[in-house]
């Protein structure tokens, strides 16, 4: 009798921890919010955009094709499209785990673009991002230089801008130099051995 309740008790204790993982992880590692955004205050409007303030959905539809587009013609073409969410306000991009950056990117399970990033070379930048995890792997692309993930995201963006922080200047010229001694035809094979 004791070992049945033991046993009755265990399974019950094993099924109260099943339903809590899903809210805690929801909780407590906010970008997995990516992955059911409708939950998080976002309208998605097909599978691919969504955003938080519908009246700039033709606004954020518009940059995300012209990111995707961008990146499948000059940088590699990408598998499966990324769903982005384009967060208006600084609170949305906040719900998602995200503060300091213009844009984010969750693997290959979403991007979010903050306020600030709403332009078509931090979209490129995220949508790179993604391309990089669809090429390498989640935990290659993890363990990459950091040079090589932002200097290639900068650089083959085409970010405008001339000066970009020290650190990440460094990125893109490092990036720079050694894709131009690889070769856009080799890119890829040669990402796999850094």
């Amino acid at each position: 009798m004791v070992i049945h309740l033991g046993i009755h008790m265990l399974k019950r204790f094993l099924l109260i921890c099943l339903l809590c993982v899903p809210v805690a992880v929801w909780t407590l590692y906010k970008p997995m919010r990516v992955v059911v955004p409708e939950l998080n205050g976002v309208s998605c409007i097909g599978e691919d955009v969504c955003t938080e303030n519908v009246l700039r959905y033709e606004e954020a539809i518009a940059l995300y094709e012209e990111a995707y587009e961008f990146v499948n013609s000059s940088v590699g073409v990408i598998e499966k499209k990324p769903r982005v969410i384009f967060c208006a306000s600084q609170a949305c991009f906040q719900s998602f785990g995200f503060s300091k950056a213009a844009a984010s990117t969750v693997g290959t399970s979403g991007i979010v673009i903050g306020p600030r990033g709403w332009k078509n070379y931090y979209v490129r930048h995220e949508m790179i991002h993604h391309l990089q995890v669809e090429r390498l792997g989640v935990l290659k692309q993890w363990r990459s230089p950091v040079w090589f993930k932002e200097g290639m995201a900068y650089s083959l963006s085409q970010d405008p801008r001339s000066n970009l922080s020290e650190l990440f200047q460094k990125y893109r010229l490092e990036f720079e130099k050694w894709y131009q001694s690889v070769g856009k035809e080799n890119l890829w094979k040669e990402a796999r051995k850094l």
